[in-house]
């Protein structure tokens, strides 16, 4: 790597977005591969770290897991791999986001009936939120 290309740690978390601690982290865990280093022991990086790590800022945004953005990174540089089977990885995570929304409208039901269950002016010991999150069982909550 030339060194007049190359990028610090801090200049690479300025350039993209991630601080040096999150880069370590990715390192560590395979996400990044581990950088050149100076002779006196500096981490150096390509521009190709910049386009990787703005890669697994967006797969985060989309909601893929870090094991998920290692895939692709790893699919991404396969030549056998095609355009299909990174579709096939999308469509995953639209059935997972689809599971999380009905989680989400599961739970905030229960808390609606919840919330709509108490009347506010009684002590907290005597409210049914607390109640329900006290029981053993009750079905407002699943």
């Amino acid at each position: 790597m030339h060194i007049a290309s190359s990028l610090t740690i801090g200049k690479l978390a300025g350039r993209s977005g991630v601080s040096a601690q999150t880069i370590r982290y990715y390192e560590r865990n395979g996400l990044l591969p581990q950088p050149a280093r100076t002779t006196t022991g500096y981490r150096i990086y390509s521009e190709s770290a910049v386009n990787s790590l703005r890669f697994i800022k967006h797969a985060q945004a989309l909601g893929f897991s870090l094991s998920e953005i290692q895939e692709l990174l790893s699919l991404r540089t396969r030549p056998d791999t095609t355009c299909a089977d990174i579709r096939q990885r999308a469509w995953q995570k639209i059935v997972d986001v689809d599971k999380k929304i009905e989680d989400l409208q599961r739970i905030k039901g229960a808390l609606a009936n919840l919330a709509g269950a108490c009347p506010g002016n009684a002590p907290t010991r005597e409210c049914p939120i607390i109640e329900a999150l006290e029981s053993e069982r009750n079905e407002q909550l699943t």
